[in-house]
């Protein structure tokens, strides 16, 4: 699909696949700032990582999710691009619309398919309109457009872009889109030297029950290691896999990633991976995936083939905070849900999508309806934050 936008020079593609572009094309649009060999601030957007989605068959035929990529030129250049995908179903997304499935279904629509501007199985803020510097403005704009006039023309009910900056959502919501506003649990790096500084900020009773659980935890009988680049080896991945699986089953019935995926994950991502692996009697027993940020530690999957008390909060939280303070990295987000997360130090936090409805009478509905859960947001975040485990004083400086 060519499509025309506001400035005619623009023009919006539609690809089918990753491999239709040239990695460097892509990632001079979703990491500039990695160009000269540095970190990508997010790790999740970078050709790399969609593309070992693509190639694992991750995505793709008969997952649900079909790649439908948008390219904007200008003169011959690319100069944005976004993540996009035809939508089956609504699984895997983490901020969730099955409830307006159902309504426009039961009304006598057709919700499915709808366009997903998205990273897929990942709960991970970060931008979904991506433009090369100095494009910003223009390429947003013009990816923006494109979608709708995609979805518009290939009868989708619907467009969304989840997990999105909040600079994303205002631009969104100024051009017509509708705005959401959601909430995961973050934890902020003040400046700690250690986790021992980080737990004096705590209040004397969090303080020390998180001490208890991190002695309880590494008191199952084994040793626990954060493993990184070249120190991951391909046994590690097959431990993994058994924990992956085991908590797919549970959560989501089959796992989303396939086998492939870990081994393309060990050849082209290792360098972007923290993997913590808790090993007893020379056998790993659980394990915690995640992902390296320029200045952020993203949490996403946890596993273990054996039950030990307050593993998973060792393995999913602390040491992912000890990784963050080594690291110098300004904040861990540990993925979706989970209230139980803010007592161990991670504060409720808004994140943010961007939704356009092709009925004009049901995009009338949900707009009312986000506006209430907004306010309903904000109110839960105000309370959770209260009842937050750092002495009040701390609260109000990291507000």
């Amino acid at each position: 699909m060519t499509g025309a936008t506001q400035d005619a020079t623009i023009a919006v593609s539609v690809l089918s696949g990753l491999d239709q572009i040239e990695a460097s094309a892509w990632d001079a649009c979703a990491c500039p700032e990695a160009k000269d060999g540095g970190r990508a601030i997010d790790p999740f957007t970078t050709y790399r990582f969609l593309s070992a989605l693509e190639r694992s068959g991750s995505v793709g035929p008969g997952t649900g999710w079909e790649p439908r990529h948008l390219v904007a030129e200008k003169d011959g250049e690319t100069i944005a691009v976004a993540p996009l995908y035809a939508k089956g179903h609504s699984q895997g997304e983490y901020i969730f619309d099955h409830n307006w499935a159902h309504a426009y279904e039961r009304a006598g629509g057709r919700y499915y398919p709808k366009l997903q501007v998205a990273v897929p199985f990942t709960p991970a803020t970060g931008r979904r309109f991506l433009t090369k510097p100095g494009h910003e403005v223009e390429g947003l704009s013009a990816l923006i457009q494109g979608a709708v006039q995609f979805a518009s023309q290939t009868g989708c009910s619907s467009l969304h872009a989840t997990f999105c900056t909040e600079a994303e959502a205002i631009a969104g919501a100024e051009i017509g889109l509708l705005r959401r506003t959601t909430q995961q649990f973050h934890w902020l790096n003040d400046g700690y030297a250690d986790f021992d500084a980080f737990l004096a900020s705590l209040s004397s009773r969090k303080r020390k029950t998180i001490r208890k659980e991190r002695r309880t935890a590494q008191d199952f009988g084994g040793e626990i290691r954060i493993l990184t680049g070249d120190e991951i080896a391909p046994h590690h991945w097959d431990a993994f896999w058994e924990f992956y699986q085991d908590t797919g089953a549970r959560k989501w019935g089959s796992p989303y990633l396939t086998r492939a995926f870990f081994e393309i994950a060990h050849e082209t991502l290792r360098d972007d991976i923290a993997l913590v692996m808790c090993a007893r009697d020379g056998e790993e027993v659980a394990g915690a995936l995640n992902f390296i940020g320029r200045d952020t530690l993203f949490g996403r999957y946890w596993g273990a083939t054996e039950h030990h008390p307050c593993l998973h909060f060792e393995a999913c939280y602390y040491q992912a905070i000890d990784f963050a303070i080594a690291h110098g990295l300004e904040r861990v987000e540990a993925g979706a849900q989970g209230e139980h997360k803010l007592a161990r130090g991670y504060l409720p936090t808004e994140t943010h999508s961007l939704h356009w409805i092709a009925d004009k009478g049901f995009s009338e509905a949900i707009a009312h309806y986000l506006e209430a859960e907004r306010r309903a947001v904000e109110e839960e975040i105000e309370i959770l934050t209260e009842f937050g485990p750092f002495r009040k004083t701390d609260i109000q400086e990291q507000q």
